[in-house]
């Protein structure tokens, strides 16, 4: 039979063990989140440049020179001369 030290021994190896277990159980934890996290920034990164590269086609397709080329061409649309504006009056609403 174990004496009472040796009982403490045992007990505290187990615990020792245990411990150790947590250690590389939370280290392994921890480099899955990290993995997960360089995941995602590559992801981050990559959707940033897709937004930078709509922001340029965005700004391309809303230039006023190719709105007002297509006006012409497809919508026969035309700056009026002066003598073709017609000015409205402007009427206030009163209450």
């Amino acid at each position: 039979m174990l004496s009472k030290a040796e009982w403490v021994c045992v007990g505290l190896s187990i615990l020792v063990a245990g411990s150790a277990v947590g250690v590389v159980y939370g280290k392994y934890q921890s480099r899955l989140l990290f993995n997960e996290v360089q995941r995602l920034q590559a992801q981050l990164d990559a959707c940033e440049v897709e937004w930078e590269q709509l922001l340029l086609e965005e700004h391309a397709w809303a230039d006023l020179t190719r709105i007002e080329r297509l006006a012409q061409v497809r919508l026969h649309m035309a700056v009026p001369k002066a003598d073709e504006i017609a000015y409205l009056p402007l009427v206030r609403w009163e209450r």
